[in-house]
């Protein structure tokens, strides 16, 4: 029997639409039931490859068009734990649907689970860590550094945001599947990378950080930042091994949490060498 959607919902007051909106606005809905939304097909492909169980697809044919309802077959063609897919009409997908531009397709997932002994690192790793991240924007936009840079894990101390929020799914355009990432409390990761021999390193603005161009990254490296507005706490960064500092150059005295983990990253990368 070939993949194709069971049923078609037209009514905002259908139980699947209200979970649909439920799960997109509260945290607490998604971490009692396991679940998170993801929008787009980019993001739901990248998350099928990583192994994260789908758990309900609903699509907009007038949104998503032939090409991506086919694309979208594909993805699961010969799965044998394809999911429920549902047809949804365009006034009510547009009303769950959370991103401008839509693709048409909302895929409900299974949160995925991971402790840091889950963790497989290699020999000589990179981690980037970071304590009470709280913007999602800012979360996706370090993940989509540490798929590219290659990093390979994050590691997010007390968070104060959902890991998998929707907006953090979108702003990372998925790699929060395809990079490891763990959330602990910051004395545990602490804790964690001493076991594993790693030296970490917390980006601060003290008057005895180390440039970083100084550093040596190549050994196992775990690069520290903390808040944009509060930066690493005081435990946080006495727990570090050593503290180090982009230089700046005009006004201001540092850079947006995310670049400065896109600077700190591609310097260890470039230091590593081609793997």
């Amino acid at each position: 029997m070939p993949f194709a959607p069971t049923d078609r919902l037209s009514s905002p007051q259908n139980p699947r639409i209200k979970q649909l909106l439920k799960l997109q606005q509260k945290s607490a809905e998604r971490r009692a039931l396991g679940l998170t939304l993801v929008e787009g097909l980019r993001e739901l492909s990248i998350a099928v490859e990583a192994g994260v169980a789908v758990a309900t697809l609903y699509t907009c044919p007038e949104l998503a068009g032939e090409t991506g309802l086919a694309d979208l077959q594909n993805l699961f063609s010969g799965k044998r734990d394809a999911p429920e897919w549902f047809e949804v009409t365009r006034p009510v997908f547009e009303k769950v649907a959370y991103r401008e531009g839509s693709d048409g397709l909302l895929a409900v997932l299974k949160t995925p689970a991971r402790t840091l002994a889950d963790l497989r690192l290699p020999a000589n790793p990179l981690l980037l860590v970071l304590e009470a991240v709280e913007k999602p924007g800012n979360l996706g936009a370090i993940l989509r550094t540490a798929d590219a840079a290659p990093v390979d894990a994050v590691l997010i101390g007390d968070p104060r945001t959902d890991l998998f929020n929707p907006n953090t799914i979108r702003s990372s355009i998925g790699c929060v599947f395809s990079v490891p990432v763990v959330a602990a409390p910051i004395a545990e990761i602490i804790d964690f990378l001493r076991q594993k021999g790693i030296r970490s390193y917390a980006a601060a603005l003290t008057p005895q950080a180390h440039s970083y161009l100084e550093c040596d990254f190549r050994p196992p490296t775990a690069l520290v930042l903390g808040t944009e507005a509060d930066g690493l706490t005081p435990a946080a960064q006495a727990a570090c091994d050593e503290t180090i500092i982009i230089p700046m150059m005009g006004r201001i005295d540092s850079l947006n949490v995310s670049v400065a983990g896109a600077v700190l990253a591609f310097e260890a990368v470039r230091q590593r060498g081609p793997r």
